[in-house]
């Protein structure tokens, strides 16, 4: 393999941040539309209710296309290379930052600790699967292939999603039409 190929993710980081990004957000949905979907339905002065919330999703989105950003940043300083070693690399980063920000979030907020445990093992698989794809890249992994790869993960989460929630595992979102 040559090494043109080889750091082909770290020479175009804008293929390899979105497609990162795009898994993220694939996984995003399965976690919090499907397995983490109850803990929204609590009522309480923490969580925006759902139209509010739906409403500022992009926002959330947009965040994390600026932690995969920051994340695709540090597998360059550290030369990560290979899907396992991205993985590993970014669950670390999600480990350690969401783990931080959430225990800040518990000391002062009315968050309880289900949906803190929830969102900070979110994070941590979230940022793991973006590193993966990160290290795929960097290791040499041509872009279309590993778009394609993504894709059809990201399809088969929105396809168990679909699953969860029909199958009434997972609530479905219900948004109060004006």
């Amino acid at each position: 393999m040559s090494q043109e190929r080889v750091t082909s993710a770290y020479t175009r980081p804008l293929p390899a941040v979105l497609i990162a990004w795009f898994l993220a957000l694939g996984v995003d949905v399965f976690l919090h539309a499907g397995l983490f979907a109850r803990l929204y339905l609590t009522p309480g002065p923490f969580v925006l209710p759902a139209e509010q919330a739906f409403r500022r999703i992009p926002l959330g989105y947009l965040a994390f296309l600026v932690l995969t950003a920051g994340l695709y940043w540090l597998c360059r300083r550290l030369e990560v290379r290979g899907i396992r070693a991205g993985w590993w690399h970014g669950s670390a980063v999600g480990l350690v930052l969401w783990g931080g920000l959430l225990l800040g979030l518990y000391s002062v907020s009315t968050a309880g600790a289900p949906l803190l445990a929830a969102w900070w093992l979110g994070q941590a698989v979230e940022l793991g699967a973006s590193g993966a794809v990160i290290g795929g890249l960097a290791a040499g992994m041509a872009p279309a292939r590993m778009l394609l790869r993504v894709t059809l993960i990201v399809l088969a989460l929105f396809i168990l999603t679909v699953v969860l929630q029909s199958l009434g595992l997972a609530p479905p979102m219900r948004l109060a039409v004006a």
